[in-house]
């Protein structure tokens, strides 16, 4: 309610949250211990009071809130046209958004087909609308082979190489994540997707509202999602101004992951100058290219450290869909994790881990101690040092698994397995 559009934005009596304007709020209802949910659990105002900012006014959040109607209305539609909705709070939200975009991710998302998909990472795959039909071949090419590789093919749904990849890759049995700028509902019933979606190995996802007509705006912020799901990207021609060359130069500017270029001897073609800005030359024809090499080649990506309460949920080992996470979380040794307030052992484990480390598992070995008996959330939040809304979160994907036992009259939490937690084993 605070950050989508139900109907046309011309429509609208009042303006959804931007992204950054969410991001604002967000982090400080953080701080305040406050989750989206208490906003309608209660009086708005009064647990607004403090919040002061120019372009969210406290009248414009509580226009938002009630807004109740349109959304059941909106959800309604869209569902019986097979779209779903992921927040950012959801364990199927993509982590690699979380991870690299940070409160910049958007926090909601609208698709259809298979989830998982949105958490394999993969080949984006970009280029022009008007690409030549020897580009598009050579595209259709990579696509097939991504197929018989098992990897998934990322793009943008348009005209042109984006549909070359994904059919290619969808026509041999392969995966494919689409990232729609417009119109995902229509797209959503669209034959060209159809077999793809059937056969669980499409999904379609788009952080517009679904009924949207093209924007160039849209066009050019969804790029960066496109890169950010995938583990490397291939540009197959890019010009010299427009879309392709913005969102490739933004992810060499960003460092999310490495960029591969396509030779071309068409001198109107800006891929040579991709290359001199960071860029590599892809030297494999469509014959001798593996796609699983440009996949898992080194990365020259940036390691930063991600912020403690915009840590992605890592997905497990195995998806739906068969494939494997490359990059298998180490879980901390428990002796890492004594004498201190959860808080201060997570930011310790961020200032000297050589290795990933897995946040909830420090959580999940600290709990076994403070949750031993039966213990309320304001204990642990006293305990732990955690924010309100991260321990729900944790709390709420340890009962899941069976870690911990929800009590009620009063709400209470107590362990009630622990086998196996504290050897840092998988």
């Amino acid at each position: 309610m605070l950050t989508s559009y139900f109907s046309r934005a011309s429509s609208e009596s009042v303006k959804p949250l931007t992204i950054k304007e969410w991001g604002r709020f967000a982090l400080w209802m953080k701080e305040k211990t406050l989750s989206p949910a208490d906003l309608l659990a209660s009086d708005p105002k009064t647990l607004l009071d403090g919040w002061h900012d120019n372009r969210i006014s406290v009248d414009r959040v509580v226009q938002l809130l009630g807004r109740g109607h349109s959304l059941a209305l909106a959800m309604e539609k869209w569902q019986r046209a097979g779209l779903w909705v992921v927040t950012r709070s959801d364990p199927e939200y993509p982590w690699r958004l979380k991870q690299r975009l940070k409160t910049d991710s958007p926090p909601v998302l609208f698709g259809c087909g298979n989830k998982a998909l949105l958490n394999t990472g993969g080949l984006a795959v970009i280029g022009s609308r008007n690409a030549s039909e020897t580009d598009l071949a050579f595209t259709q090419q990579v696509g097939e082979k991504a197929a018989s590789e098992s990897v998934t093919i990322i793009s943008g749904g348009a005209r042109g190489v984006d549909e070359a990849a994904m059919l290619g890759a969808i026509e041999q049995g392969g995966m494919v994540a689409g990232v729609i700028a417009d119109s995902l509902l229509k797209a959503a019933t669209s034959n060209k997707w159809r077999k793809g979606l059937m056969d669980n190995r499409a999904v379609l996802v788009s952080p517009f509202y679904p009924e949207a007509g093209f924007s160039a705006g849209n066009a050019m912020a969804r790029n960066k999602y496109i890169y950010c799901l995938a583990d490397s990207a291939l540009v197959i021609h890019s010009g010299k101004k427009g879309g392709t060359l913005s969102g490739a130069e933004e992810n060499l500017k960003e460092a999310w992951i490495p960029l591969w270029v396509k030779q071309t001897a068409d001198k109107s073609a800006a891929n040579a100058d991709l290359v001199a800005k960071g860029g590599c030359w892809l030297e494999a024809d469509a014959q001798s290219l593996s796609v699983c090499d440009l996949v898992s080649a080194v990365s020259h990506v940036k390691e930063e450290q991600v912020d403690l309460f915009s840590i992605p949920v890592q997905p497990d080992s195995k998806l739906e869909t068969g494939v494997s996470e490359p990059q298998q979380v180490k879980y901390a040794n428990e002796k890492q994790v004594k004498g201190s307030t959860i808080s201060e052992q997570l930011s310790e484990a961020e200032n000297s881990a050589s290795s990933p480390v897995d946040f909830y598992q420090i959580f999940i070995i600290e709990l076994q101690r403070l949750a031993s008996t039966a213990t309320t959330v304001d204990e642990l939040i006293k305990n732990t040092g955690l924010h309100k809304s991260q321990l729900n979160d944790w709390l709420k994907r340890a009962e899941q698994g069976g870690l911990v036992k929800k009590l009620i009259r009063p709400v209470r939490y107590q362990v009630e397995k622990v086998e196996g937690l504290s050897h840092g084993h998988d």
